[in-house]
């Protein structure tokens, strides 16, 4: 009886072919991320997708078919889950092409590069299909810091001023309009290289000049992980992009309202809400705005829930200060894929190149920047190890900029991840960073920025 239901079954795999059998991947879920840089629309399935594309610019539009499956309520998410705030996508209309296609219209706000690409399964996802919508020409992070500057500067409505009135004051000095001015001006001698993300070419600067100057000081904040990439999740569900993305504004807070010797302070994040960027582009990023300092924020899990502190690492290029910093290291470098990185159209040599150009003295000025954060946060909290730690992380890897990447605790701990929920224990810690950076200025005045010849 079983031999013939056996031969019954291959008889009905002969007679439905490859064509039919496709309909057996079902979909898991979708997901769009919104952000200034790009969206992602991320569709993910317990099987391959076959999918075709067609692309449209006036008006600009993308019909995606999704072949071998049937509409489902999951795939009718996609359309509430559009944001009127997405700088890109505005609208989505799934229908069912054909017996077996489903098609999705994705109507667009402007001109935007579609890059469609399939993500293997990894950690907690099974396989994603993904689409990328890149502007024509890649955003560039100082028009952020402009933007936020001229937000700023606007301020509230003010009412009518009267017919006579005695002359304005003279404007008060604003540094980062007189940056802007000079970038606008004077532009940095650049290098030009294929951007590994596609699209645009990113921009190398050539490294500082050893003279003390005064001027804004910069500071790039990088928020772990986000979007596809939850990084470390707690006991409790908390996630790791969410935490880190909280002490993050808290710190730009902070900055944005300090003074160095006179110098005032900006922040810069690398991302403001929650999407994902590469390693190598928040290292570009960084470098583009010519940040003085790198920081990088993470809550790291450890293989077991004991294990409890912060640790704040530095880079190291001959291997790691301990198992447990190599171990970190290496978790926090699969970040690309877990988050999702087009490898069709990345060129790894180059963003390998922009990753090891590292040298002795970023890594020197890393570790005295590390040791004065690491010392400050040992006053509101546990440390893990009482020193400095070093691993081959990728994120800080910036040739010119000193880097620094803290683990504000573990988060798989779970007194530690009820501390890291704490908006008081947030505070503290931001406070602490904070006073780590003015120490390490105190003894190590800012550097002046390149200028072209």
């Amino acid at each position: 009886m079983k031999r013939r239901e056996l031969l019954n079954a291959g008889s009905l795999v002969l007679l439905l072919g490859a064509h039919q059998l496709a309909r057996g991947a079902g979909i898991v879920a979708v997901r769009l991320w919104p952000a200034p840089d790009y969206t992602r629309l991320t569709i993910e399935s317990d099987g391959l997708l076959v999918s075709k594309q067609i692309v449209s610019t006036n008006p600009p539009r993308l019909a995606l078919d999704l072949e071998g499956i049937a509409l489902n309520p999951t795939l009718r998410e996609l359309v509430a889950k559009v944001k009127a705030n997405d700088p890109y996508v505005s609208d989505i209309r799934v229908t069912q092409a054909g017996p077996d296609t489903v098609r999705l219209n994705i109507e667009l706000k402007q001109v935007a590069i579609p890059q469609v690409f399939q993500l293997p399964p990894v950690a907690a996802y099974q396989h994603r299909l993904v689409v990328d919508f890149y502007p024509p020409k890649a955003a560039d992070p100082l028009e952020a810091l402009i933007a936020e500057r001229m937000k700023e500067k606007s301020g509230p409505a003010l009412p009518p001023a009267p017919a006579a009135i005695a002359p304005a004051p003279a404007a008060a000095v604003d540094p980062l309009g007189e940056l802007i001015a000079e970038r606008i001006q004077r532009p940095p001698r650049t290098t030009s290289v294929p951007s590994p993300i596609g699209g645009d070419t990113l921009r190398v600067t050539p490294s500082l000049p050893a003279s003390k100057t005064d001027r804004l000081i910069i500071v790039a904040l990088d928020p772990g992980h986000g979007g596809e990439d939850p990084g470390a999740v707690g006991p409790a569900g908390t996630r790791e992009k969410d935490v880190v993305l909280q002490i993050a504004h808290l710190l730009k807070e902070r900055i944005n309202g300090l003074t160095i010797n006179g110098n005032p302070m900006r922040a810069f994040l690398t991302r403001d809400a929650d999407f994902f960027v590469p390693l190598h582009v928040r290292v570009d990023k960084a470098r583009r705005v010519q940040a003085d300092l790198f920081v990088s924020i993470h809550a790291d899990a450890f293989m077991t829930p004991t294990a409890r502190g912060a640790s704040v690492f530095a880079l190291s290029q001959s291997g790691a200060s301990s198992t447990a910093a190599r171990w970190i290291a290496d978790k926090e470098n699969k970040a690309d894929l877990i988050g999702g990185i087009n490898i069709k159209t990345q060129d790894q040599h180059v963003a390998r190149a922009l990753l090891d150009m590292s040298t002795t003295a970023q890594i020197n000025d890393s570790i005295k920047l590390a040791s004065a954060v690491l010392g400050e946060i040992g006053s509101v909290g546990k440390l893990h190890k009482g020193q400095v730690e070093q691993a081959g992380f990728a994120v800080l890897k910036a040739p010119d900029i000193p880097s620094v990447l803290v683990e504000t605790a573990f988060i798989s701990n779970p007194d530690e991840e009820a501390k890291l929920r704490s908006g008081e224990y947030q505070e503290q810690l931001a406070d602490a960073v904070v006073r780590g950076i003015q120490r390490y200025f105190a003894r190590n005045p800012p550097l002046a920025r390149s200028r072209p010849l």
